[in-house]
């Protein structure tokens, strides 16, 4: 296990290395001139070239991508063209809780129900429930993210103000631990709006995992022994069928870090996602490469940990 560990750990530096020269690469070459953006419309192209060379743009990509990935290599991520040379470190520590709480959040709520959904339809195949699930699932995976969050915020919060009802807000959330009460209130419906959707994915793969699982011989060997069939299905199949949920889980979690502008935007909430498109837009290339480095160390984070559950969730698996 030490050595798969450590293995992993190796692949995930080249991963990173190679998550940041990509960047580093496609950010140089976007069309928006972060001296543009600094300087303003009106600029002269002396002003342009002057910062240019302030900001090291004219030297050779070559030389720029060693220089920046020295910084790396001592934990510097440099500092934003645009945001008046503040540390992207310093941005990225601002705009990075609001979005941690936000997945982490809903991704409780959408693996809890998801799974338990997903269980529930699968043991009871072509019934109702089933059926109902399906319906569920259906109407989850066809609805834009932009149009669910909208409508929560229409009825849960414009509509019960309007009847002098304030259970829900919106904005910046704060810290849940100075302000409990505020914090939940506004983060209640983003993560409904997150994790709705999610939830429905969830409930579909937990499913078919699960119909998978059950129709193995070693689940029908179980029930031949005689074992109650809620300690089959709970005791030996939903460990299997976890496995590939577990998988999904982890890509998620370290992918949403930093795609959830969406939600983001539309309940007010500056976060991670809201800062990496920004970037984008005005061709801030530390700060680019900065964000591009946390999701990545997030999503290798995720999988290495569901790499280490694997062994505990599903006994066939064996590291060697």
């Amino acid at each position: 296990m030490f050595r798969f560990i450590i293995r992993r750990l190796l692949l995930g530096v080249l991963t990173l290395w190679l998550v940041s020269t990509t960047v580093f690469v496609m950010a140089y070459w976007l069309p928006n001139d972060p001296a543009r953006a600094i300087a303003g419309s009106r600029a002269t192209q002396d002003v342009i070239n002057k910062i240019h060379h302030d900001l090291g743009l004219d030297r050779p990509l070559i030389v720029q991508y060693g220089d920046y990935m020295g910084h790396l290599l001592r934990l510097d991520l440099g500092h934003s063209y645009i945001s008046g040379s503040i540390p992207v470190f310093t941005l990225i520590k601002e705009s990075l809780p609001t979005t941690v709480w936000l997945v982490f959040g809903a991704g409780i709520i959408w693996f809890v129900f998801g799974v338990v959904s997903g269980v529930v339809s699968a043991t009871r195949a072509r019934s109702l429930l089933d059926r109902a699930t399906t319906a569920f699932v259906l109407i989850g995976l066809s609805f834009p993210p932009a149009v669910l969050a909208l409508v929560l915020m229409y009825l849960f919060f414009f509509q019960l103000r309007t009847h002098g009802v304030a259970l829900f807000d919106v904005g910046m959330p704060g810290s849940p631990f100075s302000d409990v009460g505020g914090f939940l209130q506004r983060m209640t419906l983003p993560w409904l709006s997150l994790a709705y959707l999610m939830t429905a994915s969830y409930t579909r793969l937990t499913r078919s995992s699960m119909l998978e699982v059950m129709g193995e011989d070693y689940m029908r060997t179980a029930k031949a022994k005689g074992l109650s069939r809620r300690r089959v299905i709970y005791k030996h199949g939903l460990r299997a069928a976890l496995t590939p949920v577990i998988t999904q889980f982890g890509v998620d979690i370290g992918t949403l870090i930093g795609s959830t502008l969406v939600t983001e935007s539309i309940f007010g909430l500056n976060g991670f996602g809201w800062l990496a498109v920004h970037s984008l837009n005005v061709g801030d290339t530390p700060t680019i490469i900065g964000v591009a480095i946390f999701v990545a160390v997030f999503v290798v984070i995720a999988n290495l940990i569901v790499d280490i559950a694997y062994s505990f969730l599903d006994p066939r698996v064996r590291q060697s």
